[in-house]
């Protein structure tokens, strides 16, 4: 059995759902684990990852404009420590989780032909993101 961990810097982003398999996968170190699992854990509160079609970038904008319809910002939250978009980016980020499980066949993350994990930026100001990657394999 095979452990490992890196820690992942993604780029700088604003508010958005961000395809970002390119910049996660070539940097996990899969290579020659022939069954296992890599877990992605997203450091931040205000913040998700998730699974999602990968092709068509409107699924990108429907994501986000679906999460502000669901949680709208507004002056109705007693957390607003850091501006209206503070607390509805906490809720959102629960609902869709900072984790990802995604298992590894023959050195290789199993994710479907239409699969791309994303990165769910709920805050409107730049943040830059960090993710640990711990693969377990053999």
């Amino acid at each position: 059995m095979v452990w490992k961990q890196v820690q992942i810097t993604l780029q700088p982003r604003s508010k958005g759902t961000y395809l970002v398999s390119n910049e996660v996968i070539p940097q996990l170190p899969v290579q020659g684990i022939k069954v296992g699992l890599v877990n992605l854990f997203l450091q931040h509160t205000s913040a998700a990852l998730t699974i999602n079609e990968n092709c068509d970038p409107t699924v990108r904008r429907d994501m986000t404009d679906s999460f502000d319809r669901i949680v709208p910002e507004g002056d109705f939250y007693a957390h607003d420590d850091e501006g209206p978009d503070d607390m509805p980016g906490h809720v959102k980020s629960t609902i869709t989780g900072v984790s990802l499980t995604i298992p590894i066949t023959n050195g290789k993350l199993a994710l479907g032909t239409w699969q791309g994990i994303y990165l769910c930026e709920f805050r409107t100001y730049r943040h830059t993101r960090r993710v640990i990657a711990t693969i377990q394999g053999e």
